[in-house]
């Protein structure tokens, strides 16, 4: 069950940053690993952590709490895909009982749902978001390297059974590998009372698949495509995150757009990322970093010290990432290493 911010919660124990900018959202990774290969997120053969550098679920659910008292209000668990890992219903059920945790989210590739989908929501998970790249089964493979299009979308229909509000669909658009079926995924998820993002790549590791300047198709490009043919009405909804939204006309489903590129959000970013490893990232696209791993073992018993630790790297968050589709990533991390 999600709570409401304690009444005795010190107002000034909040996350802000040097621009100002107050820290309400924390993505945490509870594994690097994943049953896909997707070839935007990772490369095909892959080294992944090994056990003793990964945090322990009880070390992210000590995270969870730290953050929350911190005011954070939403949690997003991210990977690879988070639903492999061993116990993490465990996990789901200690966050979910947060006070001040208003907003428990899951982002996952959708192929385990069918088996957790009912008790992720009994443990208190509000929403999932479920990435879904193409409807055609051969270009599912080709993108998701090993992935059987009709997993995921029984998992689609699991979340749905599930009774999850505001299902949503990540799609990364690849020109000439995707980019001529948001039309169609757009309709599939009016068919089906979801919502949808359109994300550019980020260009994150070295992933030998595919040149991502050549690949590069924008959110405008999209826009345009889906304007085509649907009609589009601007709003000003938001669910936290870097996702612009427009509504589909008639229905229910927002069209997201998230423009690392095209229409940089970092002006009012309220969000960081622990990895799997415990690396607190201020930023997506840059490197600073703070080891929390190294304090939460160091200090079992001592959540101060961890909040210490938290606050003080407020002070290093860049203004924002410099991506550049020309040039050989600065990034060398992949996105499953990232976070999702």
């Amino acid at each position: 069950m999600l709570h409401a911010p304690s009444a005795d919660q010190d107002p000034n124990d909040r996350l802000i940053d040097r621009f100002g900018r107050h820290i309400t959202y924390v993505r945490l990774s509870v594994t690097d690993r994943c049953d896909l290969r997707c070839v935007y997120c990772m490369a095909e053969d892959m080294n992944f952590l090994p056990r003793a550098q990964v945090l322990t679920l009880e070390e992210v659910a000590r995270l969870g709490r730290c953050f929350s008292e911190l005011g954070v209000t939403k949690l997003r668990i991210t990977g690879g895909e988070p639903l492999v890992r061993r116990n993490v219903l465990w996990l789901f059920e200690q966050l979910g009982a947060l006070p001040g945790i208003r907003d428990l989210t899951l982002t996952t590739n959708g192929t385990q749902l069918p088996r957790y989908a009912a008790a992720l929501k009994a443990a208190g998970v509000t929403r999932i978001n479920i990435s879904l790249d193409s409807l055609k089964p051969e270009r599912f493979r080709a993108i998701t390297r090993k992935g059987e299009l009709a997993q995921t979308l029984a998992g689609v229909d699991a979340a749905r059974a599930a009774g999850f509000a505001r299902i949503k669909l990540n799609c990364v658009m690849l020109k000439h590998r995707n980019h001529d079926e948001a039309t169609d995924l757009v309709r599939f998820a009016v068919d089906r009372g979801l919502d949808i993002s359109f994300i550019e790549e980020m260009p994150l590791g070295v992933i030998g698949d595919h040149d991502r300047a050549e690949a590069y198709y924008s959110s405008d490009e999209i826009r345009r495509d889906l304007a085509e043919r649907l009609e589009l009405i601007p709003t000003t909804e938001s669910t936290g995150g870097p996702s612009r939204y427009w509504r589909i006309a008639g229905t229910d489903t927002r069209v997201g757009f998230i423009s690392p590129h095209s229409h940089n959000f970092c002006g009012d970013c309220n969000r960081v990322r622990v990895t799997a490893e415990g690396r607190l990232l201020l930023c997506l696209g840059q490197e600073f970093s703070t080891d929390l791993r190294r304090t939460l073992r160091a200090h079992p018993g001592d959540d101060g010290r961890v909040k210490q630790a938290i606050r003080a790297a407020m002070s290093i968050k860049p203004r924002g990432h410099d991506f550049d589709l020309t040039e050989q990533p600065i990034i060398f991390r992949h996105m499953n290493a990232t976070g999702g």
